[in-house]
């Protein structure tokens, strides 16, 4: 089950159950948004599905981390530089 959350509680128009292929089902929420409640607009990156030079990515993980691993850094350092390392990756091989 999802909660969805929404500030103002006013703005829900309406909210709809489509049974599903599976065993899940799909909600369809009508949401009328003001313009306070809108976000500056971001640009965002958006990925591209299953183009990914896995080979790279999977050579620079292993390179970089190999380099990271052996120095004897705390837990929250290595966690912090495999995700820099993930980042760099999707930068270089994701298009």
């Amino acid at each position: 089950m999802d909660i969805y959350l929404l500030i103002p509680g006013i703005s829900l128009v309406s909210c709809n159950i489509l049974p599903g292929i599976s065993d899940h089902n799909g909600v369809v929420l009508e949401v009328e948004w003001d313009e306070i409640c809108r976000g500056p607009k971001v640009e965002r990156i958006v990925l591209v599905h299953q183009k990914t030079d896995v080979l790279c990515l999977q050579t620079l993980r292993r390179v970089k981390l190999n380099l990271w691993a052996g120095n004897g850094s705390c837990v929250e350092e290595l966690c912090k530089c495999y995700k820099d390392i993930i980042f760099e990756g999707i930068k270089l091989y994701v298009p």
